[in-house]
């Protein structure tokens, strides 16, 4: 087992979050790790990756969660709908992810800081986290449109920028090609939804063999030219190695985070 896999094995074991269900499904559940004080802490939406598929779940992002913790944020890990026993595609993992993000409106803690949420994802999360940052841009009736939480920037780990590179399991999460249903790769595919409002940042290994270090630069650069605030950091890594609190990689997309409210890490 890789050091990664210890650590998230460790992680499961404590049960130090609180659980939020966003919807009757099994998969509607939002695991919510907060810092100790009172806050108001910044909010770190976590979507985990999986091509949009079983067997990955919120757990691989635990180890991450509680390093944001640490830093000083609350860490909000969402699970949601996939493709396949799960019930997911469109538009039910894109309802999903909107929900979840709205909930933490109507949870009301007092100690989370919702004018400061940022959106993390990893792989297909970053799909996922990139999608959401624009929702207030959506037609209305949409999904995931009209939201009452809103992040203020993007934290892409290994994104999946450009979704036509996912091939069949991107057909099968939009339930058709661009010929057939151009409308949902226009909301949903991030480099057709170009220029975002927010900054984003995009960490991405020059060694990753499951989402090329290509498709971050080719966001990178499209969004440079829009006009975005953009910031692309390479690193030696593979496609895990951003989610490894461990990892270089990891370390340089915590750099560019910066401390949570109190100004240090814990």
């Amino acid at each position: 087992m890789s050091s990664l896999g210890w650590r998230i094995a460790r992680s499961a074991l404590r049960r130090t979050a609180q659980r939020h269900r966003y919807g009757d499904h099994p998969q509607q559940v939002c695991d919510l790790h907060l810092p100790a004080g009172s806050g108001p802490h910044p909010v770190a939406v976590v979507l985990h990756g999986g091509y949009w598929q079983p067997p990955y779940t919120k757990l691989i992002m635990r180890p991450l969660c509680l390093d944001l913790v640490r830093r000083g944020y609350a860490a909000y890990n969402v699970e949601y709908r996939r493709l396949g026993r799960d019930g997911g595609g469109w538009p039910m993992t894109f309802d999903d992810v909107g929900a979840a993000i709205d909930l933490l409106a109507g949870i009301g803690d007092v100690r989370l800081d919702l004018e400061r949420v940022t959106l993390i994802g990893h792989s297909a999360g970053g799909q996922l986290a990139l999608w959401a940052a624009g929702r207030a841009e959506l037609p209305a009736g949409a999904p995931g449109a009209a939201p009452h939480v809103t992040g203020e920037r993007v934290l892409a780990l290994a994104a999946v920028c450009n979704i036509a590179h996912a091939g069949r399991v991107a057909v099968a999460l939009l339930g058709g090609t661009p010929d057939v249903v151009p409308e949902r790769w226009a909301q949903a595919d991030p480099i057709r939804r170009i220029p975002l409002a927010v900054p984003v940042a995009l960490v991405h290994g020059a060694r990753d063999e499951t989402v090329s270090i290509a498709r971050s630069r080719e966001y990178a650069a499209a969004a440079e030219a829009a006009g975005m605030r953009v910031t692309l950091i390479e690193t030696g890594g593979a496609h895990r190695d951003p989610i490894d609190p461990q990892s270089a990689a990891w370390h340089a997309a915590a750099e560019w985070l910066g401390p949570g409210r109190d100004g240090s890490a814990r």
